[in-house]
């Protein structure tokens, strides 16, 4: 059995789940400090709620994909791959905006959770579920997160929610590392190295959203001759055939296929395909430009081409 898809889910719950366990950590800290250490049941419910709701999210994301496929079978080839593709668009811009918003206020997260425990807390008889509310929504946001990556890999079944579940438990063992036994970790050289793969990971997921619609508007041209217009480019590049994505880049079945190692653990982390076409080269391209640019402006770390000025030689 090929394991190779779970490595992204498990990246992706690994930075996630540690940016979790950071707030859970520095609330159950203040607690400590402050005397309040009998509230920590609400910190644990939280997080078994929170846990129990993203999962329940993914079972109903599948459900909805399995249920529309299967409600009109003769459109099953163009509904399932359109609606991977619509999620695979839903988690790259969660991913991408998660990527850059956690970058921009890591250096402020310590002092934001330590002011909304204090909050919390002077809330009397409700400080419990202000609390939970606060844990609760911590771990949805970046559950939800993963959810959307694992859904929008439906096909590949629950190997990557095997990655979700090692990625989680790491993430917990190394909250339990800084927390329980002072265990010292650069941080700020984890997310920034767990940032550059994640960033890589979503570039291939555009990829991989563009293939899903390719198939759906492909799939859907060929059932009659009314929407055989869709594939735009099928009838000017009839040796490389491709419904939306234009010619190929390139070729590399016979030398690096995707479903064979090297390869597969290729696609799995980058999206790498064996066909690649040009309206992919160019979205992946500008993904990595677009992003990848904010990202490192967001980590200070100067860019090369920021420095260049017309006329000076």
């Amino acid at each position: 059995m090929d394991f190779s898809s779970a490595i992204p889910t498990f990246v992706i719950t690994l930075r996630e789940g540690v940016e979790a366990t950071l707030v859970v950590g520095i609330v159950l800290a203040y607690l400590k400090k402050a005397g309040k250490s009998r509230f920590n049941p609400w910190v644990y419910a939280g997080i078994g709620v929170g846990i129990a709701l993203s999962a329940l999210v993914g079972v109903l994301f599948t459900q909805i994909i399995l249920s529309l496929g299967t409600a009109n079978q003769k459109y099953a080839p163009v509904i399932e791959p359109l609606l991977e593709g619509i999620f695979s668009v839903l988690a790259i811009a969660m991913l991408s905006w998660m990527l850059l918003w956690m970058t921009q206020q890591a250096k402020l997260m310590k002092g934001q959770v330590e002011d909304s425990v204090t909050a919390a807390l002077q809330q009397e008889s409700s400080a419990g579920w202000a609390i939970f509310g606060l844990i609760l929504v911590a771990v949805l946001r970046e559950g939800f997160e993963t959810v959307l990556f694992v859904v929008a890999k439906f096909q590949q079944g629950w190997v990557p929610a095997l990655g979700a579940v090692m990625g989680m438990g790491t993430a917990v063992a190394i909250g339990i590392l800084l927390f329980k036994w002072g265990v010292r970790i650069n941080l700020r050289l984890f997310f920034m190295a767990m940032g550059v793969l994640l960033l890589l990971i979503v570039a291939g997921l555009v990829v991989m959203a563009l293939g899903h619609f390719d198939t759906a508007v492909a799939s859907l041209a060929g059932m009659d001759r009314k929407s055989e217009g869709l594939c735009i480019f099928y009838e000017r590049f009839v040796k490389n055939p491709s419904c939306i994505l234009g010619p190929k880049v390139w070729d590399l079945s016979r030398v690096l296929p995707d479903d064979r190692f090297p390869g597969v653990l290729l696609n799995a982390l980058f999206g790498y395909t064996q066909r690649l076409f040009l309206v992919q080269a160019i979205a992946y391209g500008l993904f990595i430009l677009s992003i990848g640019t904010l990202y490192f402006r967001s980590l200070g770390i100067p860019l090369p081409f920021r420095s260049f000025k017309p006329g000076r030689y």
